[in-house]
């Protein structure tokens, strides 16, 4: 387990973007949470025992939060030994990513929720703050309780279902009826249990695209931001009608491809630049990395021909891109931070404010992690990582 959490932290002189941006300003952190910010924070007693960390100027962000993680690992579209295996905890730290949302994929026959948990848990228990979309690609379902609702309302961790995939040759062909039906127990959930109460949608480069989703939106009385797909960026055509949509109230969710990705695949970067400059609303993207996730390419009879493995990494290296084009701080990182948060209901995520959670993030100019806090708990410094999993190299956390 990692070590305690000092009872008070003082980081000096900090170029802060909340993800607005504060200018150059001391973040005090108490326990688990952020205290004060402000300039020139006079320093608590000595007797107190408050650590202070001398930044001299570099840039902090809120710690990431990165919602479509394939935790327990993903992938088996080409047998079972091309099974992605489970992230190790630095995959996501040395990323950046303060808190995540597992999830499962294609297979929801060898994998189930009930071990997608048990990886959610790991992460919280090694300092992470986690969750997880219950159920997986097809329809019905798996669950933990028997159903979506119950999942949602008696089980923690589970904040929504996801992904359902649609328009995929891998999916189960769910009927507009099994969808609609899907969505409302997600919805009713969350009403119940006081969370999001999200539908995670895995897009596909089937040509119905967000058919579906068009008219659950047209036909029920489901509000807008109960369906959130994702991979919207798979392709032009699918980006054009996301963005259309997205217009209209609906949240889109872009994935971070890996920069040498070679299919059809819209950059992520370039998708964010396109809906900046439409002034489609910005509260309603987001950005997610399909961490652990395979990311096949098919030949023309439908067999794999080369894997990649989503990384958490792809977020920063989008903001990067982004950031080096001149898009400021401020326009791109509320994608993974606190867009993300309002959505999925993550209280006290998403942004540097005093209540909220000390997750925060140091950075170099070219967007390189340097140090990390989650919930307080300093996990890298001097990019290396403090706290490692028990099955990583260096040692047990």
């Amino acid at each position: 387990m990692p070590a305690a959490i000092p009872s008070l932290q003082l980081l000096r002189n900090a170029r802060l973007y909340a993800p607005d941006p504060r200018g150059v300003v001391d973040v005090l952190i108490a326990g688990e949470r952020i205290a004060a910010v402000g300039r020139d924070l006079e320093s608590p007693p000595k007797s107190w025992g408050c650590t202070v960390h001398e930044l001299d100027g570099a840039l902090v962000l809120p710690g990431l939060v990165d919602a479509h993680v394939h935790l327990s690992g993903g992938g088996g579209e080409s047998g079972p030994e091309t099974r992605v295996p489970p992230l190790q905890f630095t995959q996501l730290t040395m990323a950046g990513v303060t808190s995540v949302v597992g999830l499962l994929g294609t297979d929801g026959t060898t994998r189930h929720p009930a071990e997608l948990l048990a990886a959610t848990r790991a992460m919280q228990r090694l300092g992470l703050s986690a969750w997880m979309w219950t159920g997986a690609y097809p329809v019905p379902t798996p669950t933990l309780t028997g159903s979506v609702r119950g999942d949602i309302v008696t089980v923690e961790q589970v904040i929504g279902a996801g992904e359902i995939a649609i328009s995929d040759h891998r999916s189960s062909q769910p009927t507009f009826d099994e969808l609609a039906r899907l969505a409302a127990e997600c919805h009713v959930g969350g009403l119940l249990a006081g969370k999001a109460g999200v539908l995670h949608l895995h897009l596909g480069d089937g040509r119905r695209g967000l058919e579906l989703v068009r008219r659950i939106l047209l036909e029920t009385e489901i509000p807008a931001r109960v369906l959130q797909p994702t991979h919207c960026n798979r392709n032009a055509s699918l980006w054009v009608e996301a963005m259309e949509l997205g217009g209209r109230g609906l949240p889109v969710d872009i994935t971070a491809f890996p920069p040498d990705d070679d299919d059809e695949a819209l950059p992520a970067a370039v998708a964010v630049a396109q809906w900046l400059d439409a002034g489609t609303p910005t509260d309603r993207l987001t950005l997610s990395s399909d961490g652990g996730g395979c990311l096949p390419v098919w030949d023309r009879d439908g067999q794999m021909v080369r894997m990649d493995v989503g990384s958490s990494h792809t977020l920063l290296q989008t903001l990067g891109v982004l950031y080096a084009a001149g898009r400021p701080l401020e326009a791109i990182l509320p994608l993974c931070t606190r867009n993300v948060a309002r959505q999925l209901r993550l209280r006290g995520k998403g942004e540097v404010a005093v209540g909220a959670d000390a997750d925060l993030l140091v950075v170099d100019d070219a967007l390189t992690v340097r140090a990390l806090w989650a919930r307080g708990r300093q996990l890298v410094t001097d990019g290396a990582a403090l706290v490692r999993g028990p099955f990583e190299s260096g040692g047990a956390a």
